[in-house]
């Protein structure tokens, strides 16, 4: 069993900067794909960012591309996602998620965090 808890969301000004932590309960950490997905208000849960096991790689949807960074710290069981330029659109609760190592390709995670809201006023 994986529990991960997130943290670091809150409320931020347009074109400002948030850092999402997500902190996992497990010894094996560094054999999971790690993802962050976000549900908006009214909306389908979204897929985000994902990012290897051994976080040589990483991916993104179109839309956050360039303004999103993830990264992990196997040493620290975290993971991370660095918001920059952040716009109204980007509000939404963040979930982080953790997978097998398929994970990075099919987007499908076994294990979800609670979420963390993230609000952008313009």
């Amino acid at each position: 069993q994986v529990q991960l808890v997130e943290s670091g969301g809150g409320l931020v000004q347009a074109g400002g900067s948030l850092r999402l932590s997500c902190a996992a309960s497990v010894r094996t950490f560094s054999s999971y794909t790690m993802g962050w997905f976000r549900q908006a208000p009214g909306k389908e849960r979204e897929f985000v960012a994902v990012i290897s096991w051994s976080g040589d790689r990483t991916d993104y949807t179109d839309s956050v591309k360039g303004r999103f960074t993830c990264s992990r710290d196997n040493t620290k069981n975290t993971v991370y996602l660095q918001m920059n330029s952040l716009k109204p659109e980007d509000s939404a609760v963040y979930y982080c998620a953790a997978g097998g190592r398929m994970a990075f390709i099919t987007r499908k995670f076994d294990y979800w965090g609670q979420g963390t809201q993230v609000t952008v006023s313009s």
